[in-house]
This record gives C-alpha cells, structure tokens and sequence, in this order.
C-alpha cells in the first residue's frame, strides 16, 4: 500500500483521545510511569524520555537507571524519582513501562529487558532494547507471547535488523514493513522518519504527517518514548497514546521549526513546546 493513500492521523482525531481532567484532580488519577534505561555514559537519554513523561501529564514519574555512577536527583527536574533499574522495575502500582532509552546492551541490560518482558505491565520498546530483541530470539519470544500490550518504535535502522533485511528494503516498503513487525512482534509499532508509520497489534495502519529535517537530533525518540508513556498512564489505550504522541511530537517540531530553530531543534525543546501545543489543543 503506497503511504499516500493511508488514512493521516489528524489533530482533531487525537484531541479527542484525552478527556478534560476533573476539577477535583489528584496526581493517584494519571498514572505511574516508570523509565528503565541510562547505561554509564548515557544517563541523559532517560531523562530526557522521563521529563516528557512528566510534562506531557503522567502523574509519577520513576526512572531506573543502569549506570554505577547514577545520579539520586536530577537537579533539572526533582519531581522525578530516581532509583536504581533492578528497584525500578520492581514497582508497585506501576501503569506503564518504557525501556531502552540509553539503556546499553551488556549482560546487566539483558537481563533487566528479560525481567520486564515477563511483567503483566503494557511496556514500550525503544532503543537499545530493540539491539537487544535483535541480537536475541529468547527475548523476542518473550515478547510475541506477552499478554500485557507491547509497542515498538524503531527507525528504519532498527526495523531492518528486527525484520533481517537492508534498510533499504525498509525504506521501499515502509507501510508492509511496519505491519510485518507488527505481526512477527505481535505489537504495535511506531515506524519514525519521515512520514511516520503508527500500525496496531491487528495491523491496522495510519501515516503521520507532522514532523520535519530539524528534528533529525540526538534524543528526539526518547523524547517520543516518554510522551507515548506518558498518555498510556492517563488511560488511553496504547493505540490512542501512539497517535497522539506521534502527531503531537511531530506537530511541535513543526512549531520550533516556524521560529526559525530547524537547525540545532533539541529534544528537549520539543518538550516544551508539545507541553504548550497540547494545552493549546485543548482549550480550542
């Protein structure tokens, strides 16, 4: 199916995901988000996904960090909670789980990713957990058989060594692509670049039509990862989390790039503005 001819994911279609929240509102009714990543060296990379989780409206915000030397506060955003990964995973209450961000893929990584694909917990799969899923077809099993839902967001590098073929073959077919990890994966995916691709678990297909060159930067999926956590904490199902995250996400790229900011775009100035073009979205 050539991506013109797919059903574009609309503003309007993705406003209406999330409900207006109640005037007697406490931080228990919007969910518990946990960040399992930050290898030594790439502390930054969970971060940046657990302070989208939190500013795109999670209610708490736990990140489980791999690296020795972790820090106990980020001293950008305390109201983050900062544990060791082993601690993090083990959580209670915990409504979503995202994993992989700067997460690395030693013995240590492994086995924290094989610990969270056994969780009954919705989990979402960036990253160096999808090197790992590649690199080992235990884990992979382990994800095809989960009951709890699973999403995937690889970019086209990555979706062509899940799937065993160039990234070329990706990029010439990238709607049957998408769907096919969705099958082999038994998950729904996010196939990012240009002209991202959301596909369900049923494989069901949308095309996204926000985003643009300047988001081509270090930390812009972590980013996205943590805002699709983000909604799947506030009760959308993962398939409405995804829209939303991914128009949003793009839509806000396409903000900074209209003030003149396309080249040097950071992933965490598109933070901010998906925080500000959200609450926008709704009062309209």
């Amino acid at each position: 199916m050539a991506t013109a001819r797919l059903p574009a994911i609309t503003q309007k279609q993705v406003i209406s995901f999330l409900p207006p929240r109640p005037q007697d509102s406490h931080k228990g009714q919007f969910g518990t988000v946990a960040i399992i990543g930050g290898n030594t060296g790439m502390i930054g990379a969970s971060l940046l996904a657990g302070r989208a989780a939190l500013k795109l409206g999670a209610g708490c915000v736990h990140i489980g960090l791999l690296a020795e030397n972790a820090p106990g506060v980020d001293m950008q955003q305390a109201e983050l909670m900062l544990h060791q990964a082993k601690t993090a995973l083990n959580l209670p209450k915990l409504d979503v789980m995202a994993i992989g961000c700067g997460m690395g893929t030693d013995l240590a990584a492994q086995k924290i990713l094989h610990d969270a694909l056994k969780l009954e917990v919705t989990l979402v799969l960036d990253a160096d957990a999808l090197n790992m899923l590649t690199m080992r077809p235990d884990l992979r099993s382990l994800l095809v058989t989960r009951k709890a839902a699973s999403v995937i967001t690889p970019h086209p590098g990555e979706a062509a060594r899940l799937l065993g073929i160039e990234t070329e073959g990706i990029q010439a077919a990238r709607a049957a692509s998408a769907q096919e990890l969705a099958r082999r994966l038994n998950c729904h995916v996010v196939l990012k670049g240009a002209g991202s691709l959301c596909v369900s678990r049923e494989g069901k297909i949308w095309l996204n039509n926000t985003g643009n060159p300047g988001m081509s930067g270090p930390g812009m999926g972590d980013v996205l990862s943590g805002m699709i956590a983000a909604f799947i904490a506030q009760g959308l199902s993962v398939e409405q989390a995804m829209l939303l995250a991914v128009h949003l996400h793009g839509a806000a790229g396409d903000t900074l790039a209209q003030q003149q900011a396309s080249i040097g775009m950071t992933a965490s100035e598109v933070t901010e503005w998906s925080r500000w073009l959200l609450n926008q979205w709704i009062k309209s």
